[in-house]
């Protein structure tokens, strides 16, 4: 048996999975692929933790996935993918269906409260409290953690279907089937391909319409401040590290909407509350990991 917990995470994102495999916080194996339709995608997920466990047993699971999930265990659902924007993936029973016939306790959040987490205990979240995590990718997505713990409630936080004041002349109705013009469905990657007319990686960034997504993302990071009182704002995803120009210009709308009200915020101290997720494309996957070792440390109280 090793000496550090034998963990396995699961991050399910909306393009891509991840499966890792660690020794306490040290990932040791990693295997991705497509997220494509669910029961093949969840089928290799759940080969692959079978693989694992059947080398040496697993001691717990993680499982960060894209939402909205049903995180009440009162609810027969529980660990259940609701309604979502992700064509086949409504009614997904994830957790049943990874985590069946393995002997071992297991844990499901959103792959943002996740990765909140993960930044919260070795990223760049340390000491901040609350704080909050952002992705932005092929949806938009929110984990706030207040008092050391990822947020519950009702459901989960949605942060990504806040629909927000949009910038002045900015006519872009927004793709998302629900809510059109929230947050996911202004500055998500299938919103910045509809908004850019093609493939958005191929877009300059010195084209003016990376303006009005600047402004509408510092909306949101408005809203969070405003609502949350977050001491830092973490943003991941494909979007925010590879478009690393963003968040200057995020900041500086940011303060020039709030900075005469919220005696906090100034153009210095923006750098320090705006930030990029300090773990990068591996918040998710560590996050995981962090539920794994949330899972164990419940079951061994």
């Amino acid at each position: 048996m090793s000496a550090q917990p034998r963990l396995a995470g699961i991050e399910l994102g909306g393009t891509k999975a991840i499966a890792v495999l660690a020794l306490g916080q040290e990932i040791v194996d990693t295997l991705t692929i497509p997220t494509g339709e669910m029961i093949g995608t969840l089928g290799a997920l759940r080969q692959q933790l079978g693989r694992w466990d059947a080398i040496e047993p697993l001691q717990a699971i993680g499982i960060a996935s894209f939402g909205p999930v049903q995180l009440d265990r009162t609810q027969p659902h529980y660990g259940t993918i609701l309604a979502t924007p992700k064509a086949g993936w409504s009614g997904a029973p994830v957790a049943d269906l990874l985590t069946g016939g393995l002997d071992c306790p297991w844990s499901i959040d959103t792959d943002v409260n996740g990765a909140v987490l993960a930044e919260y205990q070795n990223g760049a979240g340390i000491g901040c409290d609350p704080l909050c995590y952002i992705t932005l990718g092929t949806g938009v997505g929110g984990g706030l953690l207040i008092g050391g713990r990822p947020v519950h409630g009702a459901m989960h936080p949605e942060l990504g279907h806040l629909r927000l004041r949009r910038a002045p002349g900015d006519s872009f109705a927004g793709v998302c089937p629900f809510h059109g013009d929230c947050i996911e469905g202004l500055v998500s990657g299938p919103a910045l391909a509809a908004r850019f007319g093609g493939n958005a990686a191929a877009v300059p960034n010195t084209h003016p319409g990376w303006d009005d997504v600047a402004s509408d993302i510092a909306a949101l990071c408005g809203a969070i401040l405003l609502t949350t009182a977050a001491k830092r704002i973490l943003f991941g995803g494909s979007i925010a590290l590879h478009r690393t120009f963003l968040l200057p210009r995020v900041r500086t709308r940011l303060v020039e909407a709030l900075g005469s009200y919220l005696p906090y915020l100034t153009a210095e101290t923006a750098t320090d509350i705006v930030q990029v997720a300090g773990l990068g494309s591996e918040a998710g996957p560590l996050g995981a990991i962090a539920l794994a070792a949330d899972a164990l440390e419940r079951a061994r109280r």
